[in-house]
């Protein structure tokens, strides 16, 4: 059942991201720019931005995309982005993506758990369980907690 349900919703995602790739890149595109070229940033860090490999790029901006239409842990995006089933972006482009996006995993884990509450009817406990298992959402045991303990 776990699964399925990963698979479901992973399956969702990606129509979604595919609907949304061309908005989504444009968007920000303009935000990136605006960020990199700020008249006041050093030209330092400017650089460092050009330095980042173009596969690593991509695979932080398939994590933004994956993070705007489902929440996910941080292991369970790392696995998506670079799984032979999923994105089949490099360890190292995987590891820098998840490192570098600006995601609030606590959040990720109490919308997944609303939805599994919402949607499947679980029990607080089996809320936890589905969140923290290696088959399931992957979260840690500290963001299951918080997700858990937030529930309405």
């Amino acid at each position: 059942m776990k699964k399925i349900i990963t698979a479901l919703a992973i399956a969702a995602a990606l129509a979604l991201t595919g609907c949304s790739a061309a908005t989504d890149t444009a968007d920000s595109s303009k935000a990136a720019s605006s960020e990199t070229k700020a008249p006041d940033a050093p030209a330092a860090e400017e650089k460092k931005a050009d330095d980042v490999p173009s596969e690593y790029k991509s695979a932080l901006k398939s994590a933004e995309n994956y993070n705007k239409i489902m929440p996910m842990s941080k292991a369970g995006l790392l696995a998506q982005l670079t799984s032979d089933a999923g994105d089949k972006f490099s360890p190292e482009a995987g590891q820098y993506a998840v490192d570098t996006i600006k995601a609030d995993w606590n959040a990720n884990a109490l919308k997944s758990a609303k939805n599994y509450q919402d949607m499947m009817s679980m029990s607080p406990e089996g809320i936890r369980e589905q969140l923290t298992s290696e088959a399931g959402d992957k979260y840690t045991a500290e963001e299951a907690d918080y997700a858990v303990s937030n529930l309405g």
